[in-house]
């Protein structure tokens, strides 16, 4: 059969549409993935109940290194034995500049709800466990300089 047969001419094109058809579902997929979160006004101006204490921050390590270190590293960095095999990167959590733009109400919404390919701890984690964690999460962090 020669190789400009009207058959091979169509799989050709079919195996060349199929081609385009995966990027493009990547693509969108990739764009999806890597968009921020949307966290609702209200859960963003929700405080914390729980009052920093050492016990507080103890308690919020211990969850953190059972359930936050495979993908946000044991300093929080984002750099967990896990991290590289997801898209997107786990955040790093040492950032100041971003850190010091999330408010408490947010981090526990994230924590609480998760999203691709971060689990959601709502269901995992009582409601203190997570405002625990969120006071862990946030002693991670340095102080951004001030007056920047």
């Amino acid at each position: 059969m020669p190789i400009n047969s009207p058959n091979a001419v169509r799989v050709r094109k079919l195996l060349l549409g199929l081609i385009f058809v995966t990027l493009c579902v990547v693509a969108v997929f990739a764009y999806y993935e890597n968009t921020p979160w949307k966290v609702p006004e209200e859960a963003k101006r929700r405080p914390n109940p729980i009052e920093p204490s050492a016990s507080g921050l103890a308690a919020g390590r211990s969850i953190y290194m059972d359930k936050c270190t495979q993908c946000h590293g044991q300093t929080g960095k984002g750099d967990g034995p896990d991290a590289a095999s997801y898209y997107p990167s786990p955040t790093s959590l040492i950032d100041a500049k971003h850190m010091s733009s999330v408010t408490d109400g947010e981090i526990f919404y994230q924590i609480s709800q998760g999203r691709k390919p971060m689990p959601a701890f709502k269901k995992k984690l009582s409601e203190e466990q997570r405002w625990q964690l969120v006071l862990y999460v946030r002693s991670l962090a340095p102080f951004p300089p001030s007056g920047r």
